[in-house]
């Protein structure tokens, strides 16, 4: 097992609506000593956490979240805020309700804006996937290809589960070449982790990996 190659695929998350700045520090600090490909963190606490890496740490932050239900308007406001406070990646939520209505063609829409919005930032798409059909998976893996984002992701964390295997081998069957893979939620092993890169995933949305290898250094 590559453990540093696990680590640099990782975003390193916290998103507890009361995390404080110094357990966003000691993320910080976290990913900075362990080389993680971000940490993703709330959107107030951007700005800070920015000024604090200066630069030696992608900030990623959370728009529309956990549920997708704001307006196209108020997320492209979240997008260009977060951008504009030092965020280098953003995850959004898409609006499972359109999804549901079969509005494919509007949640493409909503997503290029936001990709615009992100002004050439990395924007990562959370479709949540426990919530929806193999039929759904696949048409939103359709529409975030041709709203040209930069990864799909699998979840929240927030809602009724989190990556799967057979999701994640769906997922990146169908999205363009173009398109990356985020597994997100329930990665709570190394082993959960090299399964995940090795189907295909190129991040990892988990809290528990670097806790994992601290652990494995403790008992070396």
């Amino acid at each position: 097992m590559d453990i540093a190659k696990i680590l640099a695929a990782v975003d390193h998350t916290l998103l507890d609506p009361a995390a404080d700045w110094e357990a966003i520090r000691a993320l910080c600090d976290d990913g900075m000593r362990y080389h993680t490909a971000s940490v993703c963190i709330p959107p107030n606490l951007v700005a800070r956490a920015a000024n604090y890496v200066q630069g030696q740490l992608p900030i990623c932050t959370v728009i529309g979240f956990p549920c997708g239900t704001a307006t196209t308007a108020v997320k492209c406001f979240e997008a260009a805020d977060a951008v504009k406070n030092g965020a280098a990646e953003i995850d959004m939520v898409i609006p499972l309700g359109w999804v549901k209505e079969r509005r494919f063609a509007d949640v493409e829409m909503q997503i290029r804006a936001i990709k615009n919005a992100c002004d050439g930032r990395l924007l990562k798409v959370i479709i949540e996937t426990c919530r929806l059909t193999d039929e759904e998976k696949i048409a939103m893996c359709y529409a975030v290809s041709n709203a040209e984002a930069d990864y799909i992701k699998t979840s929240t964390g927030f809602s009724t589960g989190g990556a799967t295997r057979e999701d994640v081998a769906l997922m990146v069957k169908h999205v363009a070449p173009t398109v990356k893979v985020k597994a997100a939620g329930g990665i709570r092993t190394l082993q959960d982790a090299e399964d995940f890169l090795n189907l295909g995933a190129s991040r990892l949305g988990t809290s528990a990996v670097v806790r994992l290898v601290k652990e494995l250094e403790g008992k070396a």
